[in-house]
């Protein structure tokens, strides 16, 4: 089996691979403008005020106050949720999960393959 600095010379070469992949770069130029855009940040601060409006509104019993708060959150919710630079970003973050699933399980076929060539060696 191969050293330990030899493998982690490999991971470190897959990790450089991955950062200069398109999913990858394209995942996080999406996740910096979602994270620095003043109208998300903005309508997230407004859906947690609602949020705690509405855990309020419920514990001293204004049920009209809660329900008005509710349908706050679901707007804000859906606001969000539709909001162009928030689809492209769960789009890309599927794309790049996947990409790191197919990753992962080729690297898991190949140790086991190799664990069962090792195994079948050690019989004979």
């Amino acid at each position: 089996m191969q050293d330990k600095t030899t493998i982690q010379l490999e991971v470190d070469q897959l990790a450089t691979l991955l950062k200069k992949n398109e999913t990858i770069t394209r995942y996080q130029e999406l996740e910096h403008k979602v994270k620095h855009s003043r109208y998300l940040n903005q309508q997230t601060e407004a859906l947690k005020q609602a949020q705690k409006d509405a855990v309020q509104y419920a514990h001293y019993g204004q049920k009209e106050a809660e329900k008005e708060a509710i349908k706050r959150i679901e707007v804000l919710t859906q606001s969000i949720d539709e909001y162009p630079l928030v689809i492209a970003y769960r789009r890309q973050l599927m794309e790049a999960n996947e990409l790191l699933q197919h990753l992962t399980q080729m690297i898991q076929n190949e140790i086991n393959e190799y664990i069962e060539e090792e195994h079948n060696a050690s019989k004979n």
